[in-house]
């Protein structure tokens, strides 16, 4: 255990946690939401730190960032536990139970050398909620920045603006942030602040960090017209466009049985964020390239193409940092770099 870097006391020897926007109120002996967060005699405590629940090296692809260190992979790591428990979690297994002090342990100082061992470029917090195992990826990250490598999270982006500015001071450049769904929404996650979740992104960019924003469109939930076009609204307004947006297919999981996601459905909300402006728009969770390609906004010239996770063509100029379109020269925005590797 190691005591959270996040909270405040309050009266009564209850203690407040400022890791995540739900900000629990603990009673003493007792856990968080998240169950990762223990009031131990008026003091917080991690009880996940370190204690892993999967360690395997991944695509980048997958998580989806597409605009981010292309074709690399990261050592993807998590715990247990989770802020939000969505009803159609494909990780529920990971996501809806709580550390234990059973668990195997990884100290981050593990995790950087078996990514460094394996050959990875980075590490992704991923799986369930980083936010719950904060204190733990916070030093990972340091560790790996010193190393060279890469540090992202897949996230629902609910961190306090304290929590997320630590994140990027300690090296997180990169974020796939889930977008939940909305504020009409009705039949799930009624009690999240949706805002917050493009507050966040937008700090993020703030801080220097890159960011794609994943929207699972699930089937009569958050799929209605009002809902994408506030979710469209609230990207342009906030982030501008030409941050991605990932507008993915639901399947049933869990407690959730709707239909997966018409592909019609889909499309209609590309089409939709395309119009309003957004630049990269791709559809995930289809299995089609077509829908994963990366076009130059300006020329329309294919300039990234990919098939299951992994990039199959990549066609862009690189001058330092800088990414152009050979055709026309709109510069697009990638960060890292692209890390070519034989397809199997």
């Amino acid at each position: 255990m190691r005591e959270a870097r996040f909270y405040e006391r309050s009266e009564g020897g209850t203690v407040r946690c400022l890791v995540c926007e739900r900000r629990c109120l603990i009673l003493p002996g007792r856990r968080g939401a998240c169950g990762n967060y223990l009031n131990d005699g008026g003091k917080l405590v991690h009880l996940g730190y370190g204690r892993l629940s999967a360690l395997e090296s991944r695509p980048i692809e997958v998580k989806p960032l597409f605009h981010y260190w292309p074709n690399s992979t990261a050592l993807t790591y998590s715990t247990w536990g989770c802020n939000f428990y969505c009803p159609w979690c494909q990780n529920h297994h990971l996501s809806f139970a709580h550390p234990r002090a059973e668990d195997p342990y990884v100290s981050p100082e593990r995790l950087v050398e078996v990514a460094a061992r394996r050959g990875d470029e980075g590490l992704s917090a991923s799986f369930n909620e980083p936010a719950v195992n904060l204190d733990y990826v916070i030093d990972a990250t340091e560790l790996a920045v010193k190393r060279g490598l890469y540090s992202m999270v897949v996230t629902n982006m609910y961190f306090t603006e304290e929590a997320l500015g630590a994140l990027a001071k300690a090296g997180v450049d990169g974020f796939s942030a889930d977008i939940k769904g909305c504020p009409s929404m009705r039949r799930a996650l009624v009690g999240v602040d949706h805002e917050k979740v493009f507050r966040n992104a937008r700090l993020a960019l703030d801080a220097g960090a890159h960011v794609e924003m994943v929207y699972l469109v699930v089937a009569n939930t958050n799929d209605s017209e009002e809902c994408y076009e506030w979710i469209i609204d609230k990207h342009l307004s906030c982030l501008g466009s030409s941050v991605p947006l990932h507008v993915n297919r639901y399947h049933p999981a869990h407690r959730w049985s709707e239909p997966p996601t018409p592909l019609g459905k889909l499309l209609e909300i590309r089409s939709a964020a395309a119009r309003a402006g957004i630049e990269y728009v791709y559809v995930g969770n289809v299995g089609d390239p077509e829908y994963e390609a990366t076009r130059c906004p300006r020329c329309g010239k294919v300039l990234v193409r990919r098939s299951w996770y992994r990039v199959t063509y990549f066609g862009l100029d690189r001058t330092g940092d800088r990414h152009r379109c050979p055709r026309c020269g709109h510069e697009v925005p990638i960060r890292g770099r692209y890390v070519p590797r034989k397809l199997l």
